[in-house]
């Protein structure tokens, strides 16, 4: 059995290697076929044009500009999401209280929230707002949906057997919360870095990766805004496995401390 589960996790990592290659050979033929670089950029183009700005100290900078303002606004939902929804669970007038707030955040589109934060918050910081607000109602709704999906058996139980608060959230909530709290991050990840950058190319502050893209538009420097886009997707996605990864290896921890 223990034999097998690593055999289809190296077949599944195989058939999305050969996946990802598949789409990359029709994006190249696509490319060729067009044979006008400024409607369709090839991958090989896309390559190159990305070692040649790696060499750049800007193009660090554009990164560490924007990747922080992001990352800061999906830590602060995580943090403000899980508070919030740990105090609508223990006081139901909160829960009510917050209940349309986080609706209308959720029913908002992203681009009427940053016309209008833009109105009070400088174009630098407009990213971190911005992720912010598209994530804390993803952690809030799942942590409170983990939160009440508890078992009150096993809360009953350990009342009953006078469990120390620590233990009981270690314990109890903590393997309940997990799977829901994992989940806002895997989508929550995703979610602040499309509106963290869609903020900055519309915000455009100087030395962000939004104002890159934005240039590359403006000037109709094709290979550079499929650059751009691919640096903002592999940063994206390393960070996402990152997190995930370090997370999964915190709780495992504390399940063994339990």
């Amino acid at each position: 059995m223990s034999s097998t589960i690593p055999s289809k996790d190296k077949n599944k990592r195989l058939l999305s290697f050969w996946a990802v290659v598949f789409w990359l050979a029709l994006w190249q033929i696509g490319a060729s076929l067009i044979g006008e670089e400024l409607l369709l950029v090839s991958p090989v183009r896309v390559v190159l044009r990305l070692l040649q700005m790696s060499r750049e100290l800007s193009f660090w900078k554009a990164i560490s500009f924007s990747f922080v303002r992001i990352c800061s606004g999906f830590f602060l939902a995580l943090l403000f999401g899980t508070v919030f929804a740990s105090l609508s669970y223990r006081f139901s007038f909160i829960g009510t209280l917050l209940s349309p707030l986080m609706k209308a955040i959720k029913a908002i589109p992203v681009a009427s929230f940053i016309i209008l934060v833009l109105i009070w918050v400088p174009s630098r910081n407009l990213s971190v707002v911005i992720s912010f607000l598209m994530v804390l109602p993803l952690f809030y709704i799942n942590v409170l949906e983990g939160l009440e999906s508890t078992s009150n058996e096993l809360l009953e139980m350990a009342k009953l057997f006078n469990v120390s608060t620590p233990k009981r959230i270690r314990s109890i909530y903590l393997s309940q919360i997990m799977p829901f709290f994992r989940s806002a991050c895997s989508l929550g990840l995703g979610m602040s870095w499309k509106s963290g950058i869609a903020a900055e190319v519309i915000g455009i502050p100087v030395g962000s990766m939004g104002e890159n893209l934005y240039q590359a538009k403006v000037f109709l420097a094709t290979a550079d805004l499929f650059t751009w886009t691919l640096v903002i997707v592999l940063v994206s996605v390393v960070f996402e496995h990152l997190v995930l990864f370090l997370l999964d290896r915190c709780f495992s921890k504390i399940e063994r401390l339990s």
